[in-house]
């Protein structure tokens, strides 16, 4: 049996630094928002032929006041633009343009959203989330209710939360760096990704404390750190897969998807992979650590 909570400050230690680094990179730069979240255009085509620099199409559709324009390439022909709203009208002027460039850009898709249902979005997207956390530490308190020894119930839920915490902060902190230096937007889907991220994480979590529930009923005479120990060897193997098998599918999305699916497929995979390895070594070994200092503090 592998002692894996002999080890926990090491966790707690690399986990922290990537943490305290994700949420400098979220402090000094901040999530680049798009526009499902703050208003404006994205429209999708490709050329015909190789796709012109970004410093031409810029050149050309400078006339058209598009606002700040974004200009991402999409394989060798695609192209994603993001400028604020227009209208009908100037988005036909656009592809009049775009089309003079080589004579055959074909749209794929084009959207605007206004301002106003941008922030409605965001609004409901933080209360989605909220209500998520909060119902999950409610339901693991409520299923933990019996086990009552050597922790109490409801500290099982705020050791979810925190590796919850700890899952959805890291990919958010990548994705401040990806629009720092890379200008990648997040979307609605973005959210929609996180959310994924939270059950998932949290039906890891909770595998891993009920196989400590059922042991602590089982062997009430071990101590509690071998009861975790034994916990998390007992269904490291099954989250390593589960986890491996999802991760495989998502590459296959991110490479093969298209532009729209990859930075969807990319939060979901970081997100599986930290969630799996909170669940492993950061929620049951928190479990541990404030057992300990439970007892130290009775001992004081």
């Amino acid at each position: 049996m592998i002692p894996i909570t002999k080890f926990r400050k090491l966790y707690f230690i690399f986990s922290g630094a990537l943490i305290i680094a994700s949420i400098a990179a979220l402090a000094l730069w901040g999530l680049r928002l798009g526009i499902d979240f703050k208003g404006g255009s994205l429209l999708f085509g490709e050329f015909g032929q190789k796709s012109p620099s970004r410093e031409e199409i810029s050149t050309v559709l400078e006339s058209l006041d598009l606002g700040e324009l974004i200009i991402q390439s999409s394989g060798e022909r695609g192209v994603i633009l993001r400028f604020k709203e227009i209208d009908e009208t100037k988005h036909q002027q656009l592809l009049i343009v775009l089309n003079k460039i080589s004579g055959d850009f074909l749209e794929k898709s084009f959207e605007s959203i206004g301002p106003s249902i941008g922030r409605e979005l965001s609004t409901n997207a933080f209360k989605a989330i909220a209500l998520v956390l909060v119902l999950i530490v409610g339901y693991i308190a409520f299923a933990f209710r019996k086990v009552s020894y050597p922790l109490a119930s409801w500290k099982y839920g705020v050791a979810a939360l925190v590796a919850l915490f700890h899952d959805v902060v890291i990919p958010l902190g990548l994705f401040a760096v990806l629009g720092r230096f890379y200008n990648i937007e997040i979307s609605s889907g973005f959210i929609a990704a996180i959310l994924t991220v939270l059950g998932y994480s949290v039906h890891d979590s909770i595998i891993v404390f009920d196989r400590i529930r059922e042991n602590l009923i089982k062997h009430q005479g071990r101590s509690f750190d071998e009861t975790v120990d034994k916990s998390v060897n007992q269904t490291f193997t099954r989250s390593l897969n589960t986890s491996l098998t999802v991760i495989l599918v998502l590459l296959a999305i991110y490479f093969l998807g298209g532009e729209s699916m990859k930075y969807i497929a990319l939060v979901l995979m970081v997100g599986i992979a930290v969630g799996t390895y909170s669940s492993i070594f950061i929620g049951s070994t928190l479990l541990v650590s404030w057992n300990k200092f439970a007892m130290q503090k009775k001992r004081y």
